[in-house]
């Protein structure tokens, strides 16, 4: 799979409340979109509810690593253009390429390595059949 493949693409404003008082996005409110992207990403571009993940099937996604380079401040009313590249897709591992750009270029870029657990045991676990399939798909890998 090309590294530029984007699997997944949505636009976010900056509102009021990312902002901090010098009128720009805090720092932390980045980690929190980046959180709603996934869940998004999963929920709408892959077809697998991330509530009843967590919820009921009882499968965890934490991240478990996460690096952050902030190239550009955003202020309130900016349009934040969110791309999701799988760099690698294991058995039971996703390393993602997520990147926030503003009209004038990238903004953040994050590189995220995300595991599938079980909750009850909160050990790694292969991802369940379905999550693997539209992973698969979304790298252009069918099942």
């Amino acid at each position: 799979m090309s590294k530029d493949r984007i699997v997944f693409e949505r636009q976010e404003l900056v509102r009021f409340g990312h902002c901090d008082p010098a009128g720009i996005v805090f720092y932390p409110r980045y980690f929190e979109m980046l959180n709603a992207l996934i869940e998004d990403w999963l929920t709408h571009g892959l077809s697998v509810d991330y509530a009843q993940l967590l919820g009921p099937r009882r499968v965890g996604l934490p991240t478990v690593e996460l690096k952050s380079e902030f190239k550009a401040i955003s202020r309130m009313g900016d349009v934040l253009r969110q791309t999701i590249a799988i760099e690698k897709l294991g058995r039971s591992s996703l390393a993602l390429r997520v990147v926030f750009e503003g009209s004038d270029g990238p903004r953040v870029r994050f590189a995220q390595v995300l595991v599938c657990t079980s909750l009850e045991t909160h050990k790694a676990q292969p991802f369940p059949d379905d999550l693997r399939a539209a992973l698969e798909r979304a790298v252009g890998d069918e099942p």
